[in-house]
């Protein structure tokens, strides 16, 4: 790895130099553009802010959206399709109608007899990612 300090440089850019493009640089893509973003959400009557990093998933119940961390669950005022939006490039996906996960927590996936795939995060916790949206997975993943 190679850092060069430039004087009077406008800005940082960060440059990946790679044969091919694959998965792990995509990975690592999304996780540059993704370094120190964050995102508001609220506690009750508290406005907080949460490191996309910390984020296991999102989930939408009651026409509401919830943030999921290992230690919480926060409100958010977004719609799953505008998280989609937001963070895909972050390494977000949506797994069904009702849910975004974070691809970057999750820690195994097993085929399930009926198509689906059962996601187990880097907690323990377990998604099922849809029929639908499993075909996305695999071929982000390129499996």
């Amino acid at each position: 790895m190679e850092i060069i300090i430039t004087e009077n440089c406008g800005e940082t850019r960060v440059v990946i130099e790679c044969a091919r493009s694959n998965a792990d640089i995509l990975r690592l893509k999304a996780h540059i553009e993704r370094f120190d973003s964050r995102l508001a959400a609220t506690n009750g009557e508290e406005r907080v802010f949460v490191d996309t990093t910390d984020i296991l998933y999102f989930e939408t119940v009651d026409e509401r959206t919830f943030l999921y961390t290992e230690n919480a669950v926060l409100d958010v005022k977004l719609r799953l399709y505008e998280i989609e939006e937001k963070l895909s490039s972050g390494g977000f996906l949506r797994i069904s109608k009702s849910a975004v996960v974070n691809l970057n927590r999750v820690k195994s996936l097993r085929p399930q007899l009926n198509r689906t795939i059962l996601a187990t995060l880097d907690n323990g916790e377990r998604l099922i990612i849809s029929r639908s949206y499993a075909k996305r997975l695999r071929d982000i993943l390129e499996i």
